[in-house]
């Protein structure tokens, strides 16, 4: 993981405990008395995230409703970390404005860019169930953060960046599945990377829209891309995860023909698993 994520060493099940009690149900134990979860169990996965966010991020309050996305807080900080690394090479790093696209009802890289960097955020979301829940974690933590409803599915930055507004950089975390099989048969995966017999259950959950769309996250990106350009002189870097390496080359050539000026992967490893984000910038 990233030098400064704090999660690089590992649980503090002692120190998650103290700030979420709840999680003494999931404990389990593993071979050389270590402890750990059974992450095939999406309540013990959100209740980790729970004690994560309280012990390591200082909330008050965190709270998602069942099926929506959880998502991984290591791997989420790694992204805020290299996004910061970015921002810096342009001495761009310090009283930062940020965008989240697709926020979910988690609204975790805005909790992690404020709690790690002060970063001020304005969040969007198609789901009002979503804006509801993010708007709540904000409000209940004090996080100068704007969640905003996307009420055009088409767009990206239209409806939600205003005309006189500038931002340092804009993030998203894109559905990544063509469909809703192929979103299940990514939870199988990973049932059997745990050794777990695969369940019809979605361990990590998540909405339709936080999963798949049409044509996948290759063309959910490449449109992103493409309404970027009308916001170039708005936003400085824009960036968006990647899971498939084979998508870049598109990506590229994409960015190429709108006229970004440049363009990066950032890769980034925890553990096992290897992710990447790709960034460009029309300055």
């Amino acid at each position: 993981m990233h030098a400064r994520n704090r999660h690089r060493f590992g649980y503090d099940f002692d120190k998650l405990l103290a700030h979420e009690p709840e999680l003494v149900k999931h404990i389990k134990m593993k071979i050389g008395d270590q402890r750990t979860i059974d992450f095939s169990d999406p309540t013990a996965v959100k209740v980790l995230n729970s004690a994560l966010l309280k012990s390591e991020y200082g909330l008050r309050f965190w709270d998602i409703p069942e099926q929506f996305l959880c998502p991984p807080v290591p791997g989420r900080a790694d992204y805020i970390h290299a996004l910061y690394d970015l921002l810096a090479e342009d001495n761009l790093a310090e009283k930062v404005s940020g965008l989240d696209i697709g926020t979910g009802a988690n609204l975790i890289y805005p909790i992690i860019g404020y709690k790690e960097y002060g970063w001020k955020f304005t969040a969007s979301e198609i789901n009002p169930i979503s804006v509801k829940c993010a708007k709540a974690i904000a409000q209940l933590n004090n996080l100068p953060v704007k969640v905003l409803l996307q009420k055009n599915t088409e767009h990206f930055f239209q409806n939600i960046v205003k005309s006189n507004q500038s931002f340092h950089f804009s993030m998203c975390n894109p559905p990544f599945h063509t469909s809703a099989e192929e979103a299940q048969q990514g939870t199988n995966r990973k049932w059997k990377n745990l050794n777990i017999q695969p369940s019809d259950k979605l361990n990590f959950g998540g909405q339709a829209q936080e999963l798949w769309c049409r044509g996948g996250e290759k063309t959910f990106i490449t449109a992103m891309i493409k309404e970027s350009k009308m916001f170039s002189e708005q936003v400085f870097w824009f960036t968006s995860l990647v899971s498939s390496k084979d998508t870049l080359p598109f990506l590229k050539t994409t960015l190429k023909q709108v006229g970004a000026k440049r363009s990066k992967v950032v890769n980034m490893q925890q553990g096992n698993k290897a992710s990447r984000f790709v960034a460009w910038s029309f300055y």
